[in-house]
């Protein structure tokens, strides 16, 4: 019970401020027609609902089963199992992603479909799913992280300037919405099972830095889509 009321209160608290913003703007400047401000009440409602149940159903069910995921693998001692679930959990966790479909649909549009919305999707899975692979090693092999980040943005600009000036801002939007509801709760919970039975609860912050890691992946998926198609 006491989970539902702080998530609840934490929608409230996320939503209620541009709410009151438009509100505002609607009876001072803007004055739009009174069906689409409807709408929009409408529109903060259902999403008010929508994000209460599915916060709810990241702590009740994600972010539990991520964690007994991540302790379970370790207990296999087999490296490549734990990398191999680690890259295939990353594809499917952002195909699921509900901001990687947004962004994809928009792009899809905004190209008049030169960039489909299914091969940007699987892309950006992919991307995300190569990293979290990486970030499983780097915990299994205690890899320091700067290393990591260096190397792979590193490669970014240098890949950038191989890449088609459109292509740019796309990836990186692309890394931005790969940090979304879906995603890093799952991410994380699994980084956390893995570290703490690796290397103990006070070495768990080792499964932090793997967002970090995983939105480098999408950013090189797209600048390579725009070596390929550019």
């Amino acid at each position: 019970m006491q989970d539902i009321k702080d998530t609840v209160k934490e929608v409230i608290l996320a939503v209620l401020p541009i709410t009151i913003v438009i509100i505002i703007l609607q009876f001072t400047l803007l004055w739009l027609p009174m069906e689409v401000f409807l709408q929009f009440l409408v529109g903060v409602v259902m999403v008010s609902s929508g994000l209460i149940l599915f916060l709810l159903g990241v702590h009740l069910g994600l972010l539990p089963v991520g964690e007994m995921i991540g302790s379970a693998l370790p207990k296999t001692k087999k490296v490549s199992l734990i990398i191999l679930v680690g890259f295939l959990l990353g594809f499917v966790v952002t195909v699921a992603e509900p901001d990687v479909r947004v962004l994809s649909s928009q792009i899809e549009d905004v190209s008049d479909g030169e960039i489909s919305q299914m091969v940007l999707i699987y892309s950006v899975a992919l991307g995300v799913a190569i990293f979290v692979a990486l970030a499983m090693a780097r915990i299994i092999f205690n890899i320091q992280m700067k290393w990591l980040l260096v190397g792979g943005y590193g490669f970014v600009f240098l890949l950038a300037a191989f890449t088609p000036n459109s292509y740019i801002p796309i990836s990186f939007d692309a890394g931005g919405v790969t940090t979304g509801p879906m995603t890093v709760p799952f991410i994380l919970a699994l980084g956390v099972g893995v570290a703490a039975v690796l290397r103990g609860k006070s070495s768990s912050s080792d499964s932090f830095g793997l967002v970090a890691l995983a939105s480098i992946g999408p950013i090189l998926a797209v600048l390579m889509l725009g070596v390929i198609y550019g």
